[in-house]
């Protein structure tokens, strides 16, 4: 069991890091280098390592799902810095650099997809196969439409300025809404049905 722990946390921060990375990279290209300035555009995990988001609350959960509790996996790393002002195009830029984190997880799920299905790769197989779900469900659920997660970023660059700015003021309850929700079991087998189909698609069977 602790090895699967182990695994399962390493595949969790592989996807998390990335995904922040993606955004900040993102950003920079379109104009804003504050992520750059600030020393966050590097895959170098330890910068982004939230001690509650990145370590505990994820290794609490995998020990209460590996006792047999219908515990929902998620996490975060520190949030990579982006000024959106800065942004050449603030509120379209906003939407791109919003969906990096979730794209980049879906290549990585791809990815990993891929070598799964390599022979020589097979004792890796369960391995792999975890790293794939972990990013599907990391994009998924950063797909939720509640400030602060990506989701909202793609809704509100969409909404016109009337809708969004109130809209944008439900970020600072957005973590306690989030908590309340994926602890819905609809919104648990929303989100899971998604994963469940993307990773079919891929070929990977979860």
């Amino acid at each position: 069991m602790l090895v699967e722990i182990l695994s399962s946390l390493v595949a969790l921060f592989v996807a998390i890091v990335f995904h922040e990375y993606a955004h900040g990279w993102v950003a920079y290209k379109l104009g804003d280098p504050t992520a750059k300035d600030a020393g966050r555009l590097s895959l170098n995990p330890i910068k982004h390592i939230d001690p509650i988001g990145t370590i505990f609350l994820p290794g609490i959960l995998l020990i209460l799902r590996f006792m047999g509790l219908n515990s929902f996996m998620f996490g975060w790393a520190k949030p990579v810095p982006v000024n959106f002002g800065r942004l050449r195009r603030p509120k379209q830029d906003m939407i791109l650099v919003a969906m990096a984190g979730p794209a980049i997880n879906i290549a990585l799920a791809l990815v990993f997809s891929v070598l799964a299905k390599i022979p020589f790769l097979s004792v890796l197989h369960h391995f792999l196969g975890v790293c794939v779900f972990i990013n599907i469900v990391l994009a998924v659920f950063n797909m939720i439409p509640v400030p602060p997660l990506d989701g909202s970023r793609l809704v509100f660059g969409l909404l016109p300025d009337r809708l969004a700015v109130p809209y944008a003021r439900l970020e600072p309850f957005g973590i306690l809404i989030v908590v309340l929700l994926i602890n819905t079991e609809a919104v648990q087998v929303a989100i899971l049905s998604v994963v469940y189909l993307i990773a079919n698609l891929l070929g990977v069977s979860l």
